[in-house]
This record gives C-alpha cells, sequence and structure tokens, in this order.
C-alpha cells in the first residue's frame, strides 16, 4: 500500500509540474518520524491574512493567519495538522517555537502570545517574527509533510497596562489640621508612605506591588493611582485602579481601570494590600510584621521592622550580647535564632561587628541579615542651623533598663528658622527621614518637614517605616 501511495504522489507531481514553470524538490518521499523533510507543490502557498497582531486587541480565542490555495492540491490529497514555526526575524538559529493551526490558518490567540513572552517576555511591545507554515498532505493514511512558506509577521503579546509605580490613596491618609499645622486631604495628595514597593525587576517579569499601611477609623475607603497620572499631574485621568465593586469590602477580588469603584477596609489595623497587576487582583491580609528582642533593648523590650513578610527593615541598637528576631513583641510568634533556626532552644544570634546603630535588612526567604553601620544622624535643611550645607548631629540615647526610656536620636535647644528640615545618616543621602512627623519615612525621596521658627528639643525615632517618628518640643 506505501508503494503504491508514493508512486500515485510521484505522478500527481509530475503532472503538477509539467503545467508550471521552474523546479522544485522531488516530495514523493514521505517519512513518518520527527525529521522529515518538507517538500514544495507548485502553487501551493500559505498567503498571510495579517501583518500585525495585537494579542490585547484580538476579541476573540483565535485569529486568522494565513489561506491555503487549496486548488494547487493534487486531487484525492486532503490536508492535516497545519502548524506554524515562528522565530524572531533576523535571528536565524533561535529555537523555533510551534503552534498549531487550522487548515483555515486561524492561531490561538493565547498560543501566540506565549509565544512572544517565550522571547521578549510580556511587555506589550510589538516584536517582528518570521512564521513558517507546515502541514501534511494526506491520502489512504499515509502523509507526507508540505512546506507551504513563510511570511513575516508583527506580533505584541496579550498583557495589560502595568505602570511603573502605583500609589494608594484614601480615608486613612486624610490629616486634620492641629494648630499651624494644615490637614492632609488623603485622596489629593501622595506621599512616599502611600508608594507600593516592587522589586528591581520590570513589572512585567514582576506584576506584584505591596504597600503596608495603618487604618485607625472604621470604614476606611481606597483606590490605586498610577505613577503616570502623578507624573502628569492629572491625578484623576484614566488608568485610576479600583475594585469592579464600589464600596466593596472584600479583602480580595478582581481589579478594573476602567470605571474604578473604591474598596472599602471596615476595620481599624495594619494591613498588607497585595497587587498583582498581571491579572488585575488584590489581596488584603493583616500587615506582617517582625521584631527583634535582644540584650540591647533589654530582652523585655523589641524594636520593630517593617516589610512585605519575606524582607524587613529597621533600625536599631546592637550589641555582641545576643538577640532573636521574632514575628510577635511577647514571643508568642515564630522566633528566628542563630542561622535562622526556629527551634524555642536555639542559639541567640550574634553579631561580629562592634557594638552600634544599624540599618537592619532581613531577607526570610534566604534566611539572611545585612547590617548597614550608622554612626552618626544629622538634621539638615533651609530651616536648619547649618542650612543645606552640612547636618547638625544628633545623639544616640540608648535604651534604658531601669526607665524603659531610649532607643531615640536627640537633640537639645536647637533653633530652627520656617522652613524644612530632613533627617539623614552618615552626613549622606542613602538614607534619610521625612514626611510626618507622626509617621515618618525612610523609603524613595522622602518629602521635606515644614517646620516654624523656634528653639526645640527633638527625638527622633527612627525605627521602621510604619513606626518612625519625631517628637519635636517648642521651647
Amino acid at each position: 500500500m506505501k508503494k503504491k501511495f508514493l508512486y500515485s504522489l510521484a505522478v500527481l507531481a509530475s503532472i503538477i509540474l509539467a503545467s508550471c514553470n521552474g523546479n522544485y524538490d522531488d516530495w514523493a518521499q514521505p517519512q513518518h518520524n520527527p525529521e522529515e523533510e518538507a517538500i514544495t507543490i507548485p502553487g501551493f502557498t500559505a498567503t498571510p491574512v495579517v501583518q500585525s497582531i495585537d494579542c490585547s486587541n484580538v476579541t476573540t480565542d483565535s485569529v486568522s493567519i494565513f489561506t491555503l490555495s487549496e486548488a494547487a492540491l493534487p486531487e484525492g490529497f486532503t490536508l492535516d495538522n497545519a502548524r506554524l514555526e515562528i522565530i524572531p526575524q533576523g535571528e536565524d538559529n533561535a529555537i523555533k517555537k510551534t503552534v498549531n493551526a487550522s487548515i483555515e490558518g486561524k492561531a490561538a490567540v493565547a498560543d501566540l502570545s506565549e509565544v512572544i513572552v517565550s522571547f521578549y517576555g510580556r511587555r506589550p511591545i510589538a516584536h517582528s517574527f518570521v512564521a513558517h507554515v507546515y502541514l501534511n498532505a494526506v491520502k489512504n493514511g499515509d502523509a507526507v509533510l508540505i512546506d507551504a512558506g513563510k511570511f513575516n509577521l508583527e506580533m505584541t503579546p496579550k498583557s495589560p497596562f502595568i505602570d511603573s509605580g502605583y500609589y494608594l490613596v484614601g480615608d486613612m491618609f486624610n490629616v486634620e489640621a492641629v494648630g499651624d499645622a494644615a490637614a492632609v486631604d488623603g485622596w489629593n495628595t501622595v506621599s512616599a508612605k502611600q508608594a507600593f514597593m516592587h522589586s528591581d525587576k520590570d513589572v512585567y517579569d514582576d506584576p506584584i506591588f505591596t504597600i503596608t499601611f495603618e487604618t485607625k477609623k472604621a470604614d476606611q475607603y481606597w483606590k490605586i493611582i498610577p505613577k503616570k497620572n502623578i507624573d502628569s499631574d492629572n491625578f484623576w485621568a484614566d488608568g485610576v485602579v479600583g475594585p469592579k465593586q464600589n464600596g466593596s469590602d472584600s479583602m480580595e477580588g478582581s481589579l478594573t481601570n476602567v470605571g474604578p469603584g473604591a474598596g472599602m477596609i471596615k476595620e481599624p489595623g495594619k494591613y498588607k494590600l497585595t497587587l498583582n497587576m498581571m491579572d488585575y487582583s488584590y489581596t488584603i491580609e493583616a500587615a506582617p510584621e517582625l521584631y527583634m528582642k535582644g540584650d540591647a533593648n533589654g530582652w523585655d523590650g523589641y524594636d520593630y521592622l517593617a516589610g512585605d513578610g519575606v524582607h524587613f527593615t529597621g533600625f536599631m541598637y546592637l550589641n555582641q550580647n545576643g538577640f532573636k528576631f521574632t514575628t510577635a513583641p511577647d514571643w508568642s510568634g515564630t522566633g528566628y535564632g542563630a542561622n535562622f533556626d526556629t527551634a524555642p532552644n536555639a542559639a541567640y544570634i550574634v553579631i561580629t561587628e562592634p557594638a552600634g546603630y544599624y540599618k537592619v535588612d532581613v531577607d526570610l526567604s534566604a534566611k539572611t541579615y545585612t547590617l548597614t553601620s550608622i554612626t552618626s544622624i544629622g538634621i539638615i535643611g533651609d530651616a536648619a542651623p547649618k542650612g543645606w550645607d552640612s547636618d547638625v548631629d544628633l545623639t544616640y540615647v540608648p535604651y534604658n533598663k531601669e526607665t524603659n526610656e531610649g532607643r531615640y536620636w536627640e537633640i537639645k535647644d536647637i533653633k530652627l528658622k520656617t522652613g524644612v528640615i530632613k533627617f539623614r545618616a552618615n552626613d549622606g543621602w542613602d538614607i534619610n527621614w521625612g514626611g510626618e512627623l507622626d509617621n515618618l519615612t525612610s523609603k524613595g525621596n522622602p518629602a521635606n518637614i515644614a517646620v516654624e521658627e523656634g528653639t526645640y528639643d527633638i527625638k527622633l525615632y527612627a525605627w521602621a517605616d510604619g513606626y518612625a517618628k519625631c517628637v519635636m518640643t517648642k521651647k
């Protein structure tokens, strides 16, 4: 039977050849293994029906890419198993990606998008490819591989818009006017403490954004502002993100940037809001916390670290007499001792660095911590005695076990002008604090602190974002 099939195929091919101009390879030797060499049929070619495809704009599951001139197919043969082999244009040595297609030339949008992602990632940018069409001619159960030609095709992956940054706005950031301090509208202003955290990766490789915050009242509403709106000074332009259902108090759900609603958090507390901007979803959970308990804070006390549940940062004094990290300040949570051992009897962590004040970065997944020495914290700004030229140093007040006081930086009787100040470490800008006095932040480039002329005693509690504060007592 196989010999008859090959013979009839060869005869039909020779008839076609006699009626055509040009040469082509002998294609009457079909093979039945992955290394089968494809043949061409004169006049039988895949013709592209589109030059570019933006997968995000296709509303159907599949899209038409090519058509076939079936009239050139020898009589008695049917077509089967159409597919495209796709490589980036100009990259002939790239590993080909195969996408199945129908005989009518349609391919699944999801399959095409994944091909683009495999070469270039999910960022919605158009890329040029070469698509090579293959299929089988079948007769009496036997098949031969046909090369239907190739063409250029520009494709953009199916991806939502993801901005480089986002800010949380809402009732929890409202501040009432107190004395000379003006009120803050938490819906129409943003500060560093309202910025979502993100890794250093491209947002299309890592679409996860997180923020921790505190609500002090019940029924607090929120929305999300993309960075592009802030940069264009058009706060409420298109692109604002919120739950699909206005007033939703769900702790997880879907987001939209088309007619977004406002979410609501019913109970006061500290929360972590996580966004997955690839599928536009969110989750809200109790904010993860980490503490340091050790000899430096009397073991009964604790220092704060803030983070996303895996990575934490805090500012604290450490000595060589040991400490542990713990998820609860009363030891009721998980404790991390030497080598991040969580056994109750795990040895203490003992630093080899000298006793001193440090920025402490903890990575629970890698089971590591990093110490950055802070030898000084100073006050600087146009309201400070030395302006922006240099710092006026504060003095660290260590923890006093008898009075339970300390763990802050202090300066007394400092004369300030009307203007702005900031605090910074080590006479540089790598680490600095700003924002609101009762909720200072060291994230990003925090806002300046406005002050009025006068003589002050100042206490700076650097601690961690969400806990850091400054007490200014005017004399």
